[in-house]
């Protein structure tokens, strides 16, 4: 009797941080029928990912939505896996109160130049009018807090524990969006690479959906499973940060959730801040490739 083939590995990218862990908790304890695929999976900054998606280096990833233009011949949008910021969303720290227009010209401390944040934060001052040096996210608010740069725009976790940094809000790049356009903000995304063809994609994108389901379906046991990657938190912050970036944004995006992505990129490309991103593709049931 022959063996079975192997199953097919997929390398699937994302970051470090609880919400991340949440959505993919399924798939890293085998809870779900993944229909013969085995995900590897590769935990590194958004950042990272970002210019890793440049090289179209792993299968599946989850990118800055900021980053889509520069990879989207390479990789689609599935429906699922988004981080939406609904009326909140990153934040410009600093150690006194103040306002961001007191930045003009400041040095300010951001986790990437292809982070969503950092395009939000141009959107917001103006490209060049400020200052930056990329930090890794994970060391923006002590970086802030030592009076190494003047503010700090954070991201992840860092919103909810900036206080215990003793650092004072400037503005929420997330408030401020649904303020300026009605929309949440999209921050991250999943994207799988085109070159595994139609009918892979759609099974795989599947298989992300049951998983991200699975967690909302088994909240407490996917939430004390990504305590394990939450810096600073206890179970009641994890929840609560789970809760703003993992919910019925994620598992779809809807017609709202595909019109901010739309929006926000075409807002970049219109300030000269990222290539045109033309038609943006999302997989769903039946796209096109």
């Amino acid at each position: 009797m022959t063996s079975p083939p192997n199953p097919k590995i997929l390398q699937l990218g994302h970051s470090p941080d609880p919400d991340d862990a949440f959505m993919f908790y399924a798939l890293a304890r085998g809870l779900i029928d993944t229909k013969g695929w085995r995900f590897e999976h590769v935990l590194q900054d958004i950042q990272t990912l970002n210019q890793r998606a440049l090289g179209g280096e792993l299968a599946i990833t989850a990118i800055s939505i900021h980053a889509y233009p520069y990879v989207a011949d390479r990789y689609i949008l599935t429906n699922c896996g988004s981080s939406m910021g609904d009326g909140y969303g990153p934040m410009l720290v600093a150690r006194q109160p103040g306002s961001v227009e007191q930045l003009k010209g400041k040095k300010i401390a951001v986790p990437g130049e292809m982070t969503t944040a950092f395009l939000a934060l141009n959107l917001l001052l103006g490209q060049g009018s400020f200052q930056h040096e990329v930090i890794m996210f994970d060391q923006i608010l002590d970086y802030v807090a030592a009076d190494r740069a003047d503010a700090g725009l954070i991201i992840h976790e860092g919103q909810l524990t900036y206080r215990n940094q003793g650092l004072h809000c400037l503005v929420d790049l997330g408030a401020w969006w649904k303020e300026q356009t009605g929309l949440p903000l999209p921050l991250g995304g999943n994207v799988i690479r085109r070159d595994l063809g139609r009918d892979n994609i759609a099974a795989i994108s599947t298989i992300l959906r049951q998983s991200i389901q699975y967690s909302l379906d088994h909240r407490s046991e996917a939430v004390q499973y990504a305590l394990d990657f939450a810096r600073d938190m206890n179970q009641e912050l994890a929840d609560r940060f789970v809760g703003m970036y993992v919910n019925p944004w994620t598992l779809d995006y809807g017609e709202v959730g595909r019109q901010a992505v739309r929006e926000l990129l075409a807002r970049g490309h219109q300030q000269g801040l990222l290539p045109d991103p033309g038609i943006i593709d999302f997989v769903y049931p039946g796209f096109p490739i």
